[in-house]
């Protein structure tokens, strides 16, 4: 490594002696205190210091990131910018459904390369990668003793094409890990395990290739840094509630990133929270973040870091700290960042990191001014905000999205509002007459009675809350006294428990809390996110015929992360975030339509009223039991053999070579067609003319809305495919398991059930219009058929692409909120989307879009297709593209009426740097990566 600002020195930590690059290095030669830095930029400049070769990482990069301040610097304009920089981190994370298309991507790579007369081994990831299988496993069995083993078993009966897929990945590529299904959930298994919060490696001599091999490399001694991480998940933010930066990216911007391309990003403003005070007794961590998610989403944190300071952090656990990093995707930030203190310390010897690590960590975060203790300085923040721990009150959020916080007292009035509130406003907009209705439900002969509320779904799911042994414990406590009380979960519900680790169940065990929780149904059902990505698996017949029968607006409340419309169910309408305790409460409920705080639970085995504040445990009952049941060597011993797995993994065959040999007839992987024509020279960027509508939407769009994970529906264009390749809907498995097939999730865009595409207003689900009037010209005669024809939106999109026709999407606020799903910017372009128009992006989804060479535009502020009259059947021209094009270009957008009227306004193109710019240019990050390791 060159070391071009002579920063670098001996770190020497008990018998040993580490390379380091001094961050104080830089302070006299630019003139910054680096005291004042927020942490995260610390880190950010740390890693361009120690990469600066003049070249991919340039001295210029470094001093931008020194000379961060609060507010944006002028620009030659007078406008206050951000600059763009390069960052390459430490490694990457995946998770299953992410990380099979990742490795489907890197396959196809290797068979272009080889086309194009390259050396095929050399698509190979230059950065540590670790995938954790845990999104394929679904709730089909619940409440009984053998639901875990039968999930196992269906597990791996629908995915065994994938994992055998995943097993050549491990042998074809190096620097290639896998962690084997049932083992817990990528972030928790990253928080317990996979960070090292320092990192080393062997340092390669001065001028040496960076491409040689290790053992070639091997005279230049070890280097200690930072550990960072992307991962191809949006809660990969968990981790920096450990001090690990690391944040949730694009599968294709994760495999750039292996691929040894830094990101390209914009030195980001860095929002200051600050935390007073203590939690106090009754309130849990998940009430903690669901009131930090409301504050922050109201505040405006979209592509920005969050950084935690104050008084508060003293008395805030590092699990309460990860808890809250975990949910920076749904407050909006790139991440919730936590310094590294003593609390950090603690918290890696109690899983296991050997002692040696943690003094490590702690000699290097004091030598670098890393490390945070109540003296610390306070950084200078772009902006700040404030939250005394002791006003936050028990919570849930939804029905709808995880920032709509409901105070616990007002869940009733809140959920009543809901049912006869417009859709517009995240209601359900019934009738008055429809408010009262019940469905009968028949069980064993009899029957019972269920109405609008009625909880189906109460699951403990998600690393989210699962990594936290506080809320944990009091789940396991209330299911307790629950049962000493006499009283029983609602037969209409299912339920379930996921934990994120296997630590959690041996705690669980120690404690013995595992016992009441099966009683109560909580019987563990997987290792993995099930409920939380909408792997809550069928409900019962007469339960889900009876929510159908009567159109019932039925109710999940689940510990988990996301409840976007149509995620956790199709049949589910309201869906609630809650603590795990509040989930078993809402359970014995069997409602939401309650107020806990003065009605009863239900009916005691003696007779009386049992109410919520009866089965609550003390604050001081937690802790006590979390102390005397958790234990180090739980750690050690579940991450002894991490990566060996179960006997049903190591019964998978592994074959093939360097080039993966593709199977036309499979229906999980398939060789996309990205790169089978590449070609090594890009054509040249040109106008948009002539295009379509595809989608007309509003607000808040997700990842789920557009690339949705769950079921398949048998009608739908991806099921009727299915059908035609021999696969009955039992065996459809989920959109998410078949990631790794371009002909499935191409049909799988815009395929959510609860989709409200306007064009087909009030329709729902996969459905657009069709406008028939041949292929585009430039004089814009008007559409022969004006009014267009329905049909799903995938049909549509077939015809205009035959037809020559590009299209377009048009959208509001949040477009592309939720998870960072790769295939919501893949199947788009798939479709022919050629740009997106909306009013605002959630950034991981506008980077993927131009991962994909999808043109993210603007509109212009205080303007959308309402107030612009578009209406979604006009003919759309997008001009000033070229293959020069400036970053944030404004572009002129024509869209012409059928019945002529012409509508001209002007959009910015959110292409934010030149790197991004040439990423476009080059169809997508991967074309251009591919590119430029052939040439």
């Amino acid at each position: 490594m060159k070391d071009l600002f002579d920063a670098r020195e001996i770190l020497k930590v008990g018998k040993r002696e580490f390379t380091y690059y001094r961050l104080p290095a830089l302070e006299e030669l630019y003139r910054f205190d680096l005291a004042k830095l927020p942490f995260s930029i610390r880190i950010l400049l740390e890693a361009a210091l120690r990469q600066c070769n003049g070249k991919e990482i340039t001295q210029q990069d470094v001093e931008n990131i020194a000379k961060w301040t609060p507010s944006p610097l002028p620009q030659q304009n007078g406008a206050g910018a951000r600059v763009g920089i390069p960052f390459l981190p430490a490694r990457v994370v995946m998770q299953d459904f992410t990380g099979v298309p990742a490795i489907v991507d890197l396959a196809a790579m290797r068979a272009a390369v080889a086309r194009l007369g390259g050396d095929p081994k050399r698509i190979n990831p230059l950065v540590p990668v670790d995938l954790v299988v845990d999104h394929s496993v679904q709730v089909d069995f619940f409440a009984t003793a053998d639901a875990l083993q039968r999930n196992t078993e269906m597990e791996f009966q629908r995915n065994r094409e994938r994992y055998e897929f995943l097993k050549w990945g491990q042998k074809a590529f190096d620097n290639f890990r896998v962690v084997p299904p049932m083992t817990g959930i990528v972030h928790q298994v990253n928080l317990e395990y996979l960070a090292d919060v320092v990192a080393i490696k062997q340092e390669p001599p001065e001028g040496s290739d960076p491409s040689a091999s290790s053992q070639d490399r091997s005279s230049g001694g070890l280097v200690a840094f930072p550990d960072t991480l992307v991962g191809a998940d949006s809660h990969t933010t968990m981790v920096n509630g450990l001090g690990v930066a690391g944040w949730g990216v694009g599968g294709i911007e994760a495999e750039a990133v292996m691929l040894g391309q830094p990101m390209d990003m914009l030195l980001p403003d860095v929002i200051g929270f600050k935390l007073t005070g203590k939690l106090r007794e009754g309130v849990t961590a998940t009430d903690l973040v669901l009131t930090v998610t409301q504050m922050l989403r109201n505040k405006g944190v979209v592509d920005k870091f969050v950084e935690f300071f104050g008084p508060g952090l003293d008395n805030m656990s590092l699990p309460d700290r990860a808890t809250i990093a975990n949910m920076a995707p749904e407050y909006g930030a790139t991440m919730g960042f936590f310094p590294v203190d003593a609390e950090t310390l603690r918290y890696l010897r109690l899983t296991g990191r050997p002692e040696e690590q943690v003094e490590l960590v702690e000699a290097y975060c004091r030598a670098q001014g890393l490390f945070r203790d109540a003296s610390t300085p306070e950084p200078a923040f772009t902006d700040t905000l404030e939250l005394d721990l002791g006003t936050v009150s028990p919570s849930l959020a939804g029905p709808k999205r995880p920032q709509d916080r409901v105070p616990l007292p007002d869940m009733k009035a809140v959920f009543q509002k809901a049912l006869a509130a417009p859709v517009k406003e995240r209601g359900y907009e019934l009738p008055q007459e429809s408010l009262g209705r019940k469905a009968e439900v028949g069980v064993n002969g009899g029957s019972y009675e269920i109405g609008h509320g009625a909880v189906v779904i109460a699951a403990i799911t998600s690393c989210t809350n699962t990594s936290n042994p506080s809320v944990m414990v009091a789940a396991g406590l209330v299911a307790k006294k629950a049962i000493e009380k006499g009283l029983a979960v609602r037969p209409q519900v299912k339920t379930s428990l996921a934990p994120g680790s296997r630590v959690v169940t041996d705690y669980l065990k120690a404690a013995g809390l595992a016992e009441p929780l099966a009683k109560l149904g909580f019987n563990v059902v997987g290792y993995g996110c099930t409920t939380c990505i909408g792997n809550s698996g069928p409900l019962p017949g007469e339960v889900a015929k009876a929510i159908s029968g009567s159109d019932l607006v039925a109710a999940a409340v689940i510990s988990g992360n996301r409840n976007f419309e149509g995620r956790v169910h199709p049949l589910v309408k309201a869906n609630y975030l809650a603590s795990p305790p509040l989930v078993v409460a809402y359970a014995l409920a069997g409602t939401v339509d309650i107020d806990l705080e003065q009605e009863p639970l239900g009916t005691g085995s003696d007779g009386a009223p049992v109410y919520f504040r009866d089965i609550w445990p003390s604050a001081q009952e937690v802790a006590g039991t979390v102390a005397a049941c958790l234990g180090r060597e739980m750690f050690v011993e579940r991450y002894a053999d991490v990566f060996e797995g179960s006997e049903m993994w190591q019964g998978i065959a592994v074959s093939g070579g360097e080039l993966y040999e593709w199977d036309e007839a499979s229906t999980y992987i398939h060789h996309p067609p990205y790169f089978q024509e590449l070609s090594l020279e890009p054509p040249h960027v040109a106008d948009i003319r002539g295009a379509r509508c595809l989608g007309l939407f509003g607000d808040s769009i997700t990842t789920d809305h557009i690339s949705p994970a769950g079921n398949i529906a048998a009608d739908s264009p991806a099921g009727r495919l299915l059908q035609e390749q021999g696969v009955q809907p039992r065996d459809f498995n989920s959109y998410g398991s078949r990631r790794g097939n371009d002909r499935v999730m191409a049909r799988g865009a815009f395929a959510n059930i609860r989709l409200k595409n306007l064009l087909v207003a009030p329709k729902e689900g996969n459905w657009t219009k069709f406008f028939e009037n041949g292929p585009s010209t430039t004089d814009h005669r008007p559409s022969s058929t004006v009014h267009g024809r329905e049909l799903p939106i995938f049909d549509a999109a077939m015809k205009y692409m035959e037809a020559g026709i590009p299209c377009i999407v048009i959208a509001g606020r949040e477009y592309g909120a939720g998870s960072s799903r790769d295939w919501a910017a893949k199947g788009p372009m798939l479709q022919g989307v050629k740009a997106v128009l909306a009013e605002s992006f959630e950034r991981i989804h506008r980077s993927n879009l131009v991962g994909m060479g999808i043109l993210p535009l603007q509109f212009p502020p205080g303007q959308n297709a309402e107030s612009l009259g578009l209406r979604g059947d006009e003919l759309f021209d997008i001009i000033g593209l070229r293959d020069d094009l400036p970053p944030h270009s404004l572009l002129t957008v024509k869209a012409r009426r059928p019945d002529g009227k012409l509508i001209e306004f002007q959009a910015r193109a959110l292409l934010n740097t030149p790197v991004e710019v040439n990423y476009y240019r080059n169809g997508g990050i991967l074309q251009t990566v591919l590119r430029n390791l052939v040439k």
